[in-house]
């Protein structure tokens, strides 16, 4: 297992930032895919269509979220742990993001996406 760590700065608040990631409309329109996100501790969420799924360990309303996370294809029954730290600095937010327990085989994939699927649409959508 390896761990993804991250880390991007985005001109915007950290309650945007929070928004983006928690707001099932919001995340839907960066991705371009399905997303069906709780917000509440213990509650589910879905997303790019279902093959992410997972369920809330730890919401910090605009400063932390905590996830177990699994992609569709991964080995039954594995969760990694990903943590989503939002910090404000002086022009808007930093992300500070770890991802734990990720298999192996998944790694550079997973981590490759976070920028491909994650950031960059975020960064587009957020920033306009």
């Amino acid at each position: 297992m390896k761990t993804i760590q991250q880390s991007v700065t985005l001109k915007v608040s950290p309650h945007e930032v929070y928004e983006a990631l928690m707001d099932s409309r919001k995340h839907s329109k960066f991705t371009g895919e399905e997303a069906s996100i709780s917000r509440e501790v213990g509650g589910k969420f879905s997303a790019y269509g279902e093959y992410i799924t997972g369920v809330n360990l730890e919401l910090v309303p605009d400063k932390k979220i905590v996830q177990s996370w699994r992609g569709k294809d991964w080995p039954e029954g594995h969760y990694s742990k990903a943590t989503f730290y939002l910090e404000k600095i002086k022009d808007g937010t930093r992300l500070t993001f770890t991802q734990t327990g990720v298999p192996d085989e998944q790694y550079d994939e997973i981590s490759k996406g976070w920028h491909d699927y994650y950031w960059t649409p975020m960064k587009k959508m957020l920033e306009k």
